[in-house]
């Protein structure tokens, strides 16, 4: 059991897991513009990884540092009742909470996956062995599995495309900011004992939406190259069948944000939640999900609720 676990989590692949819909009455043949994403929501979770048995040092080195942050703020989750590290840690989960399910979504890619300025093709790495490059590229084939009961496959990819090219300059513009923010804490290095924790956040956000940014342009490359494959899974189609969603109250489409008004713009979209939290354990369990993606889940699923319920 656990071998088979391990090689699940091993598989690239792509999974999503919409949250929210328009009602089946209402259902759009193709996404709706953009900005319609705060009413027709989708978890995406990606399992994506290097093709190289052999990363860079620079890889390595990343990895130890992501590693270490992690192992670090863990720590302070366990430090006695009513210390400051303790305190820390219950206001930057409260934070984490209120960050977009989007960004912690995408910021799971591992950014030296995505192009960079030197090596602009699919994979960032075109110097390495066993990365396929040109045409080649187009032989990997990853998978975006989806519930074909609740949406086609082409919606399913057309949705991911749209909200890349939507979060990809929102990420962008992010990061600059706290880079920008960052020099100002400097003050607070003058303070003992505490760490500049005001200069840590910065750089925590900044590096945040950095990776969402790296991952946007990687899924938006992968994409365009048809790397992205639409595949129906029926084991999500199972978890959906056994859900009953749930109505919302209607909504205004995207005319009711400055949009050019059509027909379909003027009329009130009708939507349901299609997933509760008493769902989420079958979905880890289905795809041997890790404790971060669990968590991630449950914000997304609070975070529809919240929008929503704010956007009627």
């Amino acid at each position: 059991m656990h071998a088979t676990k391990k090689s699940m989590r091993s598989v690239q692949r792509i999974i999503s897991v919409p949250i929210t819909r328009p009602t089946a009455t209402q259902q759009p043949t193709i996404p709706l513009h953009p900005l319609d994403h705060s009413k027709i929501l989708t978890y995406y979770h990606f399992q994506l990884h290097s093709t190289s048995q052999s990363p860079g040092s620079s890889s390595k080195w990343l990895s130890w540092m992501q590693t270490k942050a992690a192992s670090t703020w863990s720590n302070f989750g366990k430090a006695p009742e009513g210390t400051w590290k303790l305190k820390v840690f219950r206001a930057g989960e409260r934070i984490v909470d209120r960050i977009d399910f989007e960004e912690l979504s995408l910021k799971g890619v591992d950014p030296s996956l995505g192009p960079t300025i030197l090596h602009p093709d699919i994979s960032g790495r075109r110097g390495e062995k066993n990365v396929p490059e040109g045409d080649n590229a187009s032989k990997i084939v990853i998978p975006l599995l989806y519930p074909p009961s609740i949406q086609s496959g082409e919606v399913s990819l057309e949705h991911l495309r749209s909200l890349l090219s939507t979060r990809k300059p929102r990420h962008k513009r992010g990061a600059w900011l706290w880079i920008t923010i960052a020099p100002f804490t400097a003050p607070f290095m003058v303070v003992p004992v505490i760490p500049n924790l005001p200069f840590f956040f910065c750089a925590w956000r900044a590096w945040s939406h950095y990776r969402a940014y790296r991952a946007s342009q990687y899924l938006s490359n992968l994409i365009e190259k048809q790397v992205i494959v639409p595949e129906p899974s029926d084991a999500l189609d199972a978890i959906y069948r056994d859900c009953s969603p749930k109505p919302l109250a209607s909504s205004h489409s995207s005319a009711s944000v400055g949009q050019s008004p059509s027909t379909n713009d003027q009329e009130p979209l009708a939507v349901e939640m299609l997933l509760s939290r008493e769902v989420v354990p079958t979905v880890v369990s289905t795809f041997s999900l890790t404790q971060s993606a669990t968590a991630d889940i449950y914000r997304a699923i609070q975070q529809a609720d919240i929008r929503l319920s704010k956007s009627s």
